[in-house]
C-alpha cells in the first residue's frame, strides 16, 4: 500500500524518514527555541533551520512530481510544505509553472526586475545595499515583499488579494502567538529563517550562469541564442560539498548536484550522487565545491546585487578557482507568482 504512494518504489524509506524528519521536527525544533537551556535553544536554531530548508527543497521535488504517483498528492503536500515556509503567499501551481520554465526555457525566469527596481530608488538601493554588506539577504525579502504585494498593484493579479490577504493573517496571528509564549524562540526563529534564506540563495547563487529574464506572464523569453541541452550543461555547475560529503550534502536535500537534476528532472532527491557518478563520474568540470565557493559568497555579496553577468568559473586546478564567480541573486524558486 505504502508503496502505491510513491513515484519511485526504491523512495519508501528515504522520502519517509526526510518527511517525517521535516514534518515533526519543525514544531520540535520551534518548542527547543523556548527553552531556559542554552545548548536546547541552538539545537532548535539547527532544527528548525535545517528543516526549513528541507521543505524548501521538497517543495522543488514536488513541483517536479518526482514524489509521489500522482499529481495531486504532489500538490497537496507542496502546498503543505509552502505553509512551513512562508512561500504560501504565492500558489503552488504558480512556483511550479515557473520553475518548469526555468528547465523548458533554460533561463532565470524571474517574476520581479529587483535590479531595476533598485536602480531607480536610490534610497532603497543604499539600504538593500547596506544590509547585504551586513549579511541580511535584503534582495530575497525584497523579492518576498514583491509576491505579497503584487496583487495590490497589478490588476492582473488582482483576483490574489483575499488570498494573500487570509495567509497573512494566518501568518502574523502565528508569529503573535509565538511571541507571546516565547520573545526568545521568536527572536530565535527570525535567526533561524535568516540562516534557512541564505542556505537556500548560497545555491541558487552558485547552480547556474543562466540569462536572468523578468517576466510575470507566459511571454517567452528572447531567441537570442541557442539554448539546447549542451548550453544547459555547460551554464549548470554542481555546489557540493564534495562528491563523497554523503551527510553534508543532504542539507541541501542533495540539490547540489545541479547537473545531474538537469540531465533527469524527475530523479528524485536521494538518488542524485549515485547519478552524478553515472554521468559523469569522479572527474566533471562542473563541479564547484561549497569550500571553494565561501569566499566567492562572502567577497561579490554586495557586488552581486546590481552586478550584470555572474561572473567566470576558471578551469579546474587553478588557484582560486571560484573567486571570479560573482553568481545569482533573487531567483529562488520561491518567489514566483
Amino acid at each position: 500500500m505504502t508503496q502505491a504512494l510513491f513515484r519511485h518504489a526504491d523512495g519508501v524509506l528515504p522520502n519517509t524518514l526526510a518527511l517525517a524528519i521535516t514534518v515533526t521536527g519543525w514544531p520540535l525544533g520551534i518548542w527547543l527555541l523556548g527553552q531556559p537551556n542554552a545548548a536546547l535553544n541552538l539545537a532548535g536554531v539547527l532544527l528548525v533551520t535545517l528543516t526549513l530548508t528541507w521543505s524548501a527543497y521538497f517543495i522543488h521535488e514536488f513541483a517536479h512530481q518526482a514524489i509521489f504517483r500522482t499529481p495531486q498528492a504532489n500538490e497537496r503536500w507542496g502546498v503543505f510544505m509552502s505553509w512551513i515556509n512562508g512561500s504560501c503567499y504565492a500558489r503552488f501551481a504558480d512556483l511550479r509553472r515557473k520553475h518548469m520554465r526555468h528547465h523548458i526555457e533554460r533561463a532565470d525566469v524571474i517574476t520581479f526586475d529587483v535590479q531595476g527596481f533598485l536602480r531607480a530608488h536610490p534610497l532603497v538601493r543604499r539600504t538593500v545595499l547596506a544590509l547585504e554588506w551586513l549579511y541580511v539577504p535584503a534582495v530575497e525579502f525584497v523579492m518576498r515583499g514583491y509576491v505579497i504585494a503584487l496583487p495590490f498593484i497589478d490588476a492582473r493579479k488582482r483576483d490574489a488579494r483575499g488570498r494573500v490577504v487570509g495567509v497573512a493573517v494566518v501568518r502574523l496571528t502565528a508569529w503573535g502567538l509565538l511571541a507571546w509564549w516565547s520573545l526568545k524562540a521568536l527572536a530565535l526563529y527570525a535567526l533561524a529563517y535568516l540562516l534557512f534564506v541564505h542556505l537556500l540563495r548560497f545555491a541558487d547563487c552558485f547552480q547556474h550562469t543562466y540569462d536572468a529574464y523578468p517576466i510575470l506572464d507566459d511571454k517567452p523569453i528572447p531567441q537570442d541564442k541557442l539554448r539546447d541541452r549542451a548550453y544547459e550543461q555547460a551554464n549548470t555547475y554542481s555546489d557540493v560539498v564534495g562528491l563523497d560529503a554523503k551527510w553534508l550534502n543532504l542539507v541541501w536535500l542533495n540539490f547540489g548536484f545541479h547537473n545531474a537534476h538537469h540531465e533527469r528532472p524527475v530523479a528524485p532527491w536521494y538518488s542524485l550522487p549515485r547519478l552524478h557518478r553515472d554521468l559523469y563520474g569522479d572527474t566533471s568540470t562542473q563541479v564547484v565545491t561549497v569550500g571553494e565557493l565561501l569566499r566567492a559568497y562572502h567577497r561579490h555579496r554586495v557586488t552581486r546585487v546590481l552586478a550584470k553577468d555572474y561572473g567566470a568559473v576558471l578551469p579546474p586546478g587553478t588557484p582560486r578557482r571560484a573567486d571570479g564567480f560573482i553568481g545569482a541573486v533573487g531567483v529562488s524558486f520561491l518567489t514566483a507568482v
